[in-house]
């Protein structure tokens, strides 16, 4: 019973703490826009409005020493400088960890998209992350590495689906491409890392070909939206900035 109880409380070190909202903890740079994040409850799995599908991207590094555990150590370390230059993930500076919440600036359809995810788990083999409401989609993420006929391989696994009708429209008409581009540049940049040149692999499986239309109201949190309308907004804002200042008053 006690070596029970001893396992129990060393894996729940490897999950986020229970909680409501999404908070950002630490230090953001002055690029970040927080619009989208701060405050949002957690898009449930199921509670997403388009069809559901598991996408798996996979790359196999051969010709490597490195193990699962070398590659999601560096993976967890270097996140953000695997991405596309266009887009950014601006977490912490130490490496991932359960609980932390990151910011995404994406570039989609025109518009800088302002979202984030939170990391739900992570352990020396796997890390994985859920959307905030408004997000494009509602499910998980998960990066791993594992041995494969004494090959290491590094996967990204999603399970989601379109939180709204806009964002299924989106993905019907290009997104699932720009979706792509994004994981497959990540798993060619962090294989690049470890001096491998591999071409990652896709596969797409329809989970579920339902849309749940009860769902449809998701689109009043849609973060493409609310990000369309905070750029719109900038000039005003601009404006006004220089009356919003703070004038101190002298004390006699």
């Amino acid at each position: 019973m006690a070596d029970q109880e001893a396992h129990k409380s060393r894996d729940e070190a490897y999950w986020a703490k229970p909680g409501s909202e999404f908070h950002v903890a630490h230090e953001l740079p002055a690029e970040a826009v927080n619009l989208n994040v701060e405050g949002r409850r957690m898009g449930a799995m199921a509670g997403g409005f388009g069809k559901m599908f598991q996408v798996t991207y996979k790359v196999r590094l051969e010709g490597t020493d490195a193990t699962p555990e070398d590659v999601i150590k560096v993976w967890k370390e270097k996140f953000a400088s695997f991405w596309p230059k266009k887009n950014k993930f601006f977490g912490p500076a130490t490496a991932i960890t359960p609980g932390d919440v990151a910011l995404l600036n994406v570039k989609a359809g025109g518009v800088k998209l302002s979202t984030g995810i939170l990391v739900l788990y992570a352990d020396d083999e796997s890390f994985s992350f859920m959307t905030p409401e408004g997000h494009m989609f509602n499910g998980m993420i998960t990066f791993s590495a594992f041995t494969d006929e004494g090959v290491t391989v590094a996967q990204v696994q999603g399970l989601i689906r379109a939180s709204d009708p806009m964002y299924e429209m989106g993905m019907t008409f290009g997104g699932k491409g720009a979706e792509d581009r994004q994981w497959l540049h990540v798993l060619h940049s962090l294989a690049s890392h470890f001096g491998v040149e591999a071409r990652p692999s896709v596969e797409r499986v329809l989970v579920d070909k339902k849309r749940q239309w009860s769902q449809w109201r998701n689109i009043k949190k849609n973060a493409g939206i609310r990000s369309g309308m905070h750029l719109a907004g900038a000039p005003v804002r601009l404006l006004k900035k220089p009356f919003a200042r703070k004038h101190t008053v002298a004390q006699p």
